[in-house]
């Protein structure tokens, strides 16, 4: 009598890859954790005055603008001066959002510069786990 087969087993779902929106929320943590800049931007700001939303914002802006410049290069995407006429040859279309009387092929060959762009030349962020969780709960043991 011949050996029955055993079915095979399945193969393990393979290991989810780390994808651009992992580094969204690892950005995010990292502005979180060194500027807490979420808290800031979740809080309701309206029962406050100007004067301490604007001391809370000096130290928000000062401690988020040094994980930028920590993890990221950036750089204009156009390195033109604001307000001159910028034509748009050599530059990736997806670079450009069209504004004012846009023809209705949706690009000119060029237009006034209103602002320059933020482009990523490098990124250096820390190793970590793909996840979704931007900042620990923390509890206090008593």
């Amino acid at each position: 009598m011949p050996a029955k087969a055993e079915p095979a087993k399945p193969a393990a779902p393979p290991k989810p890859a780390a994808g651009p929106s992992d580094g969204a929320v690892q950005m995010l943590g990292l502005l979180q954790r060194d500027a807490r800049l979420v808290d800031f931007l979740m809080e309701d700001v309206a029962p406050y005055s100007d004067d301490q939303i604007g001391a809370a914002v000096r130290d928000v802006h000062a401690k988020a603008k040094q994980v930028l410049e920590r993890h990221l290069k950036l750089a204009p995407v156009i390195d033109g001066v604001e307000g001159d006429f910028t034509k748009a040859d050599g530059i990736a279309a997806a670079s450009i959002r069209w504004i004012g009387n846009v023809p209705a092929s949706g690009k000119a060959p060029g237009g006034l510069l209103r602002h320059k762009g933020w482009k990523a030349e490098k990124i250096d962020l820390p190793a970590a786990a793909p996840g979704s969780v931007i900042a620990p709960a923390e509890l206090e043991v008593e």
